[in-house]
């Protein structure tokens, strides 16, 4: 096991105190390194994406270093939910460097609701993913208003490598209080 993957579960177990138990579920979601996508069609059936908020931007300082690309480089920003039967399961932000994709990857990223995971599959892209933070966090507005809820909420940061390079940062979200039956 890499360090890297010992710290997050160390994280995860930081994550369990007071009155908070996570499922193996949570934890999964947590911890993957693997493809979420694939692991909520698993769970709930083949599940969609609704894509809140997609645009070019040029990318400042956080967002740069995050990436490792110059500020002020070109950025896809995205903002979906991923769900199934309307049902909303997992909030994702997503930091793209353009440069860093292929004309047929763009195309499919703007002008579809296609998760990330589907893309790097259709185009048999080897990549890694590298899990950087879990915590909770508390909730907004928007999260609240998305999956009708006060609870607090999970979330999970993670880079997609390719090529040694960072092609896609990535932060999912989902309620504290969903995912929390053990799938037996």
């Amino acid at each position: 096991m890499s360090q890297k993957n010992f710290e997050i579960i160390n994280e995860i177990k930081n994550l369990e105190k007071d009155d908070i138990k996570l499922s193996n579920t949570q934890k999964i979601l947590l911890a993957t390194d693997g493809s979420v996508t694939t692991i909520l069609d698993v769970l709930n059936g083949k599940i969609s994406i609704k894509t809140l908020k997609q645009e070019y931007q040029e990318s400042n300082k956080e967002i740069a270093e995050i990436l490792n690309i110059n500020e002020g480089e070109q950025i896809n920003y995205r903002v979906v939910i991923m769900g199934k039967n309307k049902v909303p399961l997992i909030y994702a932000t997503s930091y793209i460097p353009l440069k860093r994709l292929t004309s047929e990857f763009e195309k499919d990223l703007i002008s579809a609701d296609i998760p990330i995971g589907r893309i790097l599959k259709k185009y048999n892209i080897e990549s890694r993913r590298e899990v950087q933070s879990v915590k909770i966090k508390k909730s907004n507005k928007e999260l609240k208003d998305i999956f009708k809820t006060e609870a607090d909420f999970l979330s999970r940061s993670y880079n997609i490598i390719h090529k040694d390079e960072i092609l896609i940062s990535i932060e999912e979200t989902f309620p504290l209080d969903s995912f929390i039956h053990n799938y037996e």
